[in-house]
C-alpha cells in the first residue's frame, strides 16, 4: 500500500468521478484507476462502486475512506514537521501578484528565499486582485500580493498583512486644468474629466468605485487599461485623467503631475494574502516579503 494509492483513493471517493479525480492529481485517468485496482487487490475488497453513472462507495470503502484521510494527514504532518526542524524545504510555492507589479521589495524577496531555498521550485504569476484572492483559497496559489480596498473583507481561513499604503491621486499631464490648482482637487472635480482606471476586480478599481458611490458620483470611466504604465501613457497624452496612487506616478514625475484628491483619505493597501499552516515554504516566502517590505511607503 502505498500513499498516493491512498490519495488517489480519497480523491475519486471526494470527487465521484475519476476524470475529476485524475484532474486534481495532475495524473491520467488510466494511472489513478490502475493504482485504486491495485490497493484494491491489496486490501482484498472493492472500495468503489463503478456500477452507476457516478462513483460511489463501497461499505469497505466507506470504512477505508475516514482512515485514508487519517493516514495523509499525519504523512503530511510529519513531512512539514521534518521540513521545519531540518530547515530543508523542498517542493513548490506559488506567488501571485497583481498584474503589472513591479515593486523591487517583491523581487528582492523572491531572490532572497530563492537563494536560501535552491531546492523549491518558485512559480510566479500575474492576476486581478479579486481572482487571486480566490486562488488562495481554492489552494491554487499559496501566497499573493494584491491591492485592497481599506474595507474590503477576506474570505474566512485567509491572514493577511498591509505591505504598502497609499493615497489615491489624478494624474495629469502638466498643461492639464487639474494641474493648476496647486496640485490638489476634491473627487467631484477629477470626476467631470474622463477617466482611465484599472479594470474591475482590482484594488485601485475597488477604492474609486467606492470613493464614487460614497458621494453619489458617476464617472466617466471611459478606458480601462491593467499596467500602470499604460495608465501613465494614456495621461501623460491627454486622452484621459488617469486614478493612481502616488508610488506609480513617481517613477514618471518628469512628464505627469499627481494631483491629491483631497476628500479621499482612506488609503489604498497592499497586501499579502495566504492561508496559514497549508505549505511551510510558503509560510517562509511570507516572513521574506513582509521583512522586504518592512519600513515600506509613508503616506504623504
Amino acid at each position: 500500500m502505498e500513499l498516493r494509492q491512498l490519495e488517489y483513493f480519497v480523491a475519486v471517493a471526494e470527487e465521484r468521478s475519476f476524470t475529476r479525480a485524475a484532474e486534481r492529481v495532475r495524473i491520467s485517468q488510466s494511472g489513478v484507476s490502475a493504482q485504486i485496482r491495485q490497493l484494491e487487490r491489496e486490501l482484498g475488497a472493492e472500495l468503489l462502486d463503478r456500477s452507476g453513472r457516478a462513483i460511489t462507495l463501497t461499505a469497505a470503502g466507506r470504512v477505508a475512506l475516514d482512515h485514508a484521510r487519517v493516514t495523509l494527514a499525519s504523512a503530511g504532518a510529519v513531512s512539514r514537521s521534518v521540513g521545519e526542524v531540518t530547515g530543508l524545504l523542498q517542493g513548490r510555492v506559488t506567488l501571485g501578484m497583481v498584474s503589472g507589479c513591479t515593486l523591487e521589495p517583491l523581487f528582492d524577496a523572491l531572490a532572497a528565499f530563492h537563494q536560501a531555498r535552491p531546492a523549491v521550485e518558485i512559480h510566479l504569476q500575474e492576476g486581478r486582485s479579486d481572482r487571486l484572492v480566490e486562488q488562495v483559497r481554492d489552494g491554487a496559489v499559496d501566497v499573493a500580493l494584491v491591492g485592497m480596498a481599506a474595507a474590503a473583507p477576506l474570505p474566512d481561513g485567509l491572514d493577511s498583512c498591509v505591505v504598502l499604503r497609499d493615497r489615491l491621486v489624478a494624474a495629469v499631464a502638466p498643461g492639464h486644468p487639474l494641474a493648476g490648482r496647486a496640485e490638489r482637487a476634491p473627487l467631484r472635480e477629477v470626476c467631470a474629466h474622463p477617466l482611465v482606471c484599472m479594470p474591475a476586480g482590482t484594488g485601485l478599481r475597488a477604492m474609486v468605485d467606492q470613493a464614487c458611490a460614497a458621494q453619489n458620483l458617476q464617472p466617466t470611466i471611459t478606458l480601462e487599461v491593467s499596467t500602470a504604465g499604460a495608465l501613465a501613457a494614456l495621461a501623460v497624452r491627454g486622452v484621459a485623467v488617469a486614478i493612481m496612487v502616488g508610488s506609480m506616478v513617481e517613477s514618471h514625475h518628469d512628464r505627469l503631475t499627481a494631483v491629491a484628491i483631497t476628500d479621499v483619505q482612506a488609503p489604498a493597501l497592499l497586501s499579502l494574502v495566504w492561508r496559514a499552516g497549508r505549505n511551510p515554504a510558503a509560510s517562509e516566502l511570507v516572513d521574506r516579503c513582509r521583512h522586504a517590505f518592512a519600513g515600506g511607503r509613508t503616506l504623504r
